[in-house]
């Protein structure tokens, strides 16, 4: 079955739409009110975001639309030091698209928003022109549990952490549009027990940032240029897989520009940094952990490279790779 102009109508199949695929698997005491606005209680200072998804295609290996546009809501509260709570979604739904794959889509989400421990509360849903297409706006609020977390906090001396092996949701959303075999999954995830670890720890925690489009080079240019400082790696240190280490050679990409759904970056005070590396690998989604880098006096961004060389790294320039998330 495929979805018509009338199910943006407002009337009998807009409501039939409502109940049976978005209420049906987002259901809450809130949502169920069905008002025009979803009232909530927060008692902390809040993070707010909103992010936009166009990935194609809606699945590939590791996920789909819905779960990346959970897990990367999630993911920018958690980086401002916020336990999330609550999301809004609203669909651009383009006429002749399948109604099994949007409730697919809605069930994903509906999983992946019960891992991260929050609720979608509101939504909204419009039907266009098109050729069966399915965009995502996602907006997300979480209250504040551990402040002066920032990307222009970052210290001389500071350790730089990566959560896991780099590349591979860009590595699986490339492998499905050039009908390459093989088994790369993309990372997507949300990245709450990783983030909700380390804070319980007390861990001195001065900046997170979650490496998506742009990949890690870019992130940690955000970084030098936000705290006026030289970030350090090491490029024996940088963890990735063995199957996107050959994807990336037989395709001529760098994985440090390459898109992830499901890694972040935390930058820690010295001390803290061998618990911080053990807290992430005894996490879910950090068994992949490792020290890449410190935070210097200077500017820019270098990597010593394999063969003892230096190597500046700049930030992405041009196409990456379009709709990738």
């Amino acid at each position: 079955m495929h979805i018509d102009m009338s199910y943006g109508s407002g009337g009998k199949q807009t409501t039939s739409l409502i109940n049976e695929v978005f209420v049906k698997h987002f259901s809450n005491p809130v949502l169920q009110k069905m008002e025009d606005s979803a009232v909530l209680t927060v008692k902390e200072r809040i993070a707010f975001t909103t992010d936009s998804f166009v990935v194609t295609p809606m699945f590939f290996k590791g996920g789909d639309i819905g779960k990346v546009a959970v897990c990367g809501t999630v993911n920018d509260l958690l980086m401002m030091g916020a336990n999330p709570k609550y999301l809004t979604a609203g669909f651009i739904i383009e006429e002749g698209a399948d109604l099994n794959e949007l409730e697919r889509i809605a069930a994903s989400m509906a999983a992946a928003a019960k891992e991260a421990g929050v609720e979608i509360v509101a939504g909204d849903t419009k039907v266009i022109e098109g050729k069966g297409g399915i965009y995502i706006n996602t907006a997300g609020i979480g209250e504040i549990v551990r402040e002066g977390i920032s990307i222009s906090a970052c210290r001389e001396g500071d350790v730089l952490l990566l959560s896991g092996n780099l590349g591979e949701h860009h590595s699986a959303i490339m492998s499905h549009r050039m009908e390459i075999e093989n088994d790369i999954k993309s990372d997507c995830a949300p990245l709450k027990d990783i983030v909700g670890n380390l804070i319980a720890a007390g861990i001195d925690l001065h900046c997170m940032r979650d490496v998506t489009r742009g990949g890690l080079a870019t992130v940690l240019n955000e970084v030098s240029a936000s705290s006026s400082c030289k970030v350090e790696i090491e490029e024996k240190s940088l963890p990735i897989s063995t199957q996107v280490r050959g994807f990336c050679e037989i395709l001529g990409l760098d994985p440090l520009y390459m898109a992830n759904e499901g890694k972040l970056i935390a930058v820690v005070a010295e001390q803290d940094a061998p618990r911080a590396l053990q807290i992430m690998k005894e996490s879910r989604y950090g068994e992949n952990a490792a020290v890449i880098g410190s935070i210097q006096a200077g500017s820019k961004v270098v990597m010593t490279t394999s063969f003892g060389g230096s190597r500046v790294i700049d930030v992405l320039y041009g196409e990456g790779l379009p709709r990738i998330c």
